[in-house]
């Protein structure tokens, strides 16, 4: 369930800009306008250290005032972030979030961005909004994921969006066993699972066949991927319980992912466990010129990618 802010007045002089990997061309007007922008009203602008390689490219000139910090660093040191990207700059940024973490500015600058509040039209208007007066922004809860080996734990992440359960290689039907902490849910033969929150409703599962979830719903939707069994249909289910994937004997290890961007295989008889974490959230700023719905309808008329 997403928890929304009163309105919040920020004292912001320190501000951090999380980039697309890889992408230039994009950011050479963009990043010099910002920065100068934000120089005029005495903020500080910082990077990810490992941009810094690009951002001296685009500012060919070396810049006086521009700081390179860690992940960890922005989100604990820095007012306020600036996710420049897509839904995905932001998710990779946002997984790793904290009670601690600056609230976050969500920019599209592509085509399709769901989650990312703001169209790159709207960026500077929004930001002076944010600066001069209160802000407001929802917390998005993370889901810890944790897969263990009889009574050892080998992994541990979060996510945001989902959590895909499926093979790497040939697609080939395989097993799983899913339960609470208080029953057992159902066994699934098929191509894989989607566990996935509201927030994340809007991706991989509703391709799948998933429902659309308001964000303002404690729930998580667990989604078969091609089930063989035309009974295995999408389930809504509280999020406040432990949810436990087991992965059979005699199967052969397979595949989670993490908003599709972390990797992890898991062997047999591993079990995958996924709760709410009550301790990490997303604070991710509010646009006030944009409603849940609206952007639903605007999003799946007209965000159509071209290629």
């Amino acid at each position: 369930m997403v928890n929304k802010s009163k309105g919040t007045k920020l004292n912001i002089q320190n501000v951090g800009v999380l980039l697309k990997p890889h992408h230039v061309t994009e950011y050479t007007s963009v990043l010099p306008n910002l920065y100068s922008w934000l120089k005029r009203r005495k903020i500080t602008l910082h990077f990810n250290i490992v941009d810094q390689e690009r951002i001296e490219k685009i500012f060919s000139n070396k810049v006086k005032g521009i700081n390179f910090l860690s992940i960890k660093e922005l989100h604990n040191e820095m007012d306020l972030n600036i996710s420049l990207g897509g839904d995905g700059t932001l998710l990779g940024f946002g997984r790793l979030a904290d009670r601690n973490s600056a609230p976050v500015l969500g920019v599209n600058m592509g085509n399709l961005g769901f989650i990312t509040e703001y169209p790159k039209s709207e960026f500077f208007e929004g930001l002076a909004s944010i600066i001069g007066h209160k802000c407001n922004y929802h917390k998005i809860p993370l889901f810890k994921v944790q897969v263990h080996k009889g009574q050892k734990k080998i992994f541990e992440s979060h996510f945001l969006n989902d959590l895909v359960i499926n093979k790497n290689d040939i697609s080939r039907m395989f097993s799983l066993s899913v339960e609470n902490k208080e029953e057992h849910i159902y066994n699934l033969s098929g191509d894989g699972l989607i566990i996935s929150s509201p927030i994340g409703s809007t991706a991989y599962s509703l391709a799948a066949g998933g429902p659309i979830i308001n964000p303002e719903v404690s729930a998580l939707v667990l989604t078969p991927i091609c089930p063989h069994s035309l009974t295995h249909r999408p389930i809504v289910i509280n999020d406040k319980q432990l949810i436990s994937v087991k992965i059979p004997s005699k199967s052969e290890a397979v595949m989670i992912t993490l908003d599709g961007q972390e990797m992890f295989e898991v062997s047999s008889r591993c079990c995958i466990s996924v709760i709410k974490s009550h301790t990490r959230h997303l604070k991710l700023v509010d646009n006030p010129q944009r409603t849940y719905f609206q952007t639903l309808k605007e999003k799946f008329t007209h965000g159509r990618r071209s290629f």
